[in-house]
């Protein structure tokens, strides 16, 4: 199985590469009143934003620090800027985007940017700036799909379609960019055949990646809310059977993209469920002795 760090050493040939977070000052359309308010209902922004990630500092500011962060255990780390927060490609001007995302290429070691979007916020003027930036630098878009059913994008409060989803990822690949997707098993309302069927449409798309994660319930979200009122369900997976789900994800999966991770690690103090107790690595190796 073809690991993500394979996938990015062949791109740059043989480095490592360390992504490093950065806050923008993004939003989201289903957040600022466009489409919707309040955002997905199972965010919550700081599970998953590191120390160094901080919307008061600049964007060189952040990557400096976020190097410092990496290079006292790896001094010959390469990285990419990680536009992680929010909506990267939203609420900004041309202008500004661009004045972003040249400050972050200009930054020393920084070799490439990943973008993390909405298909529903990927204009043409949005691709023809990446496509100019990608013949500099290459530039990895990273789009939030987190599943292929309408029924649960709007119940989970994305408010986007998936019709939307395969329109962009088309548009991106067409423009030579490097496109990932972002999917999210054990949502509300949704088994094991609806999640595998996700799976199927994502893999005959042109897509690079596959960023899959499984659901935690996260303290102060509105799914916690919703679930202790009984106004929503999800599937309780055990470790046991998301390990055989992720097996069937991989036998599904052509060689030719790859599952960038199947794991998502929030502190566990903001974790209600599920509390499996392992890092990616102890994860890994679970499912490849599985396989």
């Amino acid at each position: 199985m073809k690991t993500y760090g394979d996938y990015l050493s062949g791109i740059f040939e043989g480095h490592k590469v360390q992504k490093i977070s950065v806050d923008a000052g993004f939003t989201c359309p289903n957040r600022d009143g466009t489409i919707s308010t309040g955002g997905c209902i199972y965010c919550r922004n700081d599970s998953f934003s590191p120390g160094y990630c901080d919307s008061g500092l600049s964007v060189k500011d952040q990557l400096e620090k976020g190097k410092n962060f990496f290079s006292h255990k790896y001094p010959e780390m390469k990285y990419l800027a990680y536009f992680q927060s929010y909506t990267g490609t939203y609420n900004k001007s041309i202008q500004e985007l661009s004045k972003l995302y040249q400050e972050a290429l200009e930054v020393e070691d920084i070799l490439g940017l990943v973008i993390a979007t909405r298909p529903d916020c990927i204009s043409d003027d949005v691709l023809e700036l990446l496509s100019t930036l990608n013949g500099v630098k290459p530039i990895f878009i990273e789009l939030g799909a987190e599943t292929s059913h309408d029924n649960t994008l709007k119940l989970v409060n994305r408010n986007h379609t998936w019709e939307e989803v395969e329109n962009s990822v088309k548009k991106i690949a067409a423009r030579g960019l490097h496109c990932g997707i972002h999917l999210i098993a054990g949502l509300p309302g949704e088994n094991r055949e609806m999640i595998l069927q996700t799976i199927k449409r994502t893999v005959n798309l042109p897509v690079e990646t596959i960023k899959l994660h499984q659901l935690q319930v996260l303290k102060d979200t509105l799914l916690l809310q919703k679930l202790e009122s009984g106004e929503l369900e999800i599937p309780d997976f055990t470790l046991e059977e998301y390990l055989e789900l992720c097996a069937e994800i991989v036998k599904m999966t052509p060689e030719n993209i790859v599952i960038e991770r199947f794991l998502s690690q929030s502190p566990p103090g903001m974790v209600i469920t599920p509390s499996w107790g392992l890092k990616n690595y102890e994860f890994m190796s679970k499912l490849e002795k599985l396989l």
